[in-house]
């Protein structure tokens, strides 16, 4: 028997710029989403007596913490599955030797600001820091660990989306939460963010490297097909364009004119969900796709626009009307 021992290259220490890098701060880009929330909660709301330019610094810094904190946990947690990821492999908690009660404390700090700022803000912001944190420990930490289940590592991660738009609402108006139809609009949308995503990552690393090495990656995986994963982007896509259109016709029906742009946005998205090497896996990267931000340039233009144009003649989509034939 040989008493030879088998090692491998010893990793790196980790330094400070490794232990900042898992917090992903690039991923702020993401938070954009809390814009609408905003906007909305102004036209439908009205601006609060208090300026509120206070709240929504606040409320920016709580979800970023938050968010943050999130991708501590994320990054340390899968640090032994990423490895089997073709890019991932080479995030810092991958490459280079961390200490977890460094990374522990990390997190706790990121989370205290988060709570901090979400308590200075508002109850409302608090408690929906609170949430977001939480969604952090439900998604990536055992034995919970959602992330690891088909479809529900889709629902559980897309939570963050509809969070995005409480945080922007609220920045407005502590006092009440936007309808639920687009709470639930939102919800969907990101979704078929995330199933897309995924399905890019199915359909690229099974060419190159086989559903083998992906199931290594995330278990979620083993229960998905290419097939299913499309599936279901229609399905999440449909749902949030079902209560988009809810939510249009009750609150002011001329946004229904900005429909046909909200289905050019999915269509262009699962586009690039179906083609190698797009930013449907870096949902942080989304800014560089040009002709994405035309739509979303082209969206926004199309809600300003109806946001001050009546056009009466929309109102009979909300009243029963029979086509007579004699």
């Amino acid at each position: 028997m040989s008493l030879t021992r088998s090692t491998a290259p010893a990793k790196p220490q980790g330094s400070l710029s490794d232990y900042v890098s898992i917090a992903r701060l690039d991923h702020v880009t993401k938070h954009v989403f809390i814009v609408p929330g905003i906007v909305l909660a102004y036209l439908l709301r009205g601006v609060r007596a208090d300026a509120p330019i206070a709240s929504i610094a606040l409320g920016l810094l709580a979800v970023v913490s938050a968010a943050c904190a999130n991708y501590v946990i994320n990054e340390w947690l899968d640090r032994d599955f990423d490895r089997h990821h073709p890019t991932k492999s080479h995030r810092s908690s991958v490459q280079h030797e961390l200490r977890g009660d460094l990374v522990l404390l990390e997190w706790g700090v990121f989370l205290l600001i988060a709570l901090a700022c979400g308590a200075l803000a508002s109850r409302t912001m608090y408690f929906l820091a609170t949430v977001f944190a939480l969604q952090g420990i439900v998604y990536n930490v055992a034995p919970l660990r959602t992330k690891d289940v088909p479809y529900l590592d889709v629902m559980s991660e897309s939570i963050n989306n509809p969070l995005r738009l409480l945080v922007g609402w609220v920045m407005i108006d502590p006092t009440t939460l936007p309808p639920g139809s687009l709470i639930l609009m939102y919800w969907s949308g990101g979704a078929f963010l995330m199933a897309a995503k995924r399905l890019s990552e199915y359909r690229e690393i099974c060419a190159s490297h086989g559903k083998d090495l992906l199931a290594r990656y995330r278990a979620s995986f083993a229960g998905y097909s290419e097939v299913s994963l499309t599936v279901s982007c229609f399905v999440y896509a449909l749902s949030a364009v079902f209560f988009l259109a809810v939510f249009l016709i009750k609150y002011r029906i001329e946004y229904l004119l900005t429909v046909p742009v909200v289905i050019a946005l999915f269509a262009h998205y699962m586009r690039m969900g179906m083609t190698p090497g797009s930013s449907a896996q870096k949902p942080e990267k989304l800014f560089r796709d040009r002709g994405l931000v035309a739509l979303v340039g082209v969206l926004a233009a199309a809600f300003l626009l109806t946001t001050f144009v009546d056009v009466p003649i929309l109102n009979a989509l909300a009243v029963q009307h029979y086509i007579s034939i004699q």
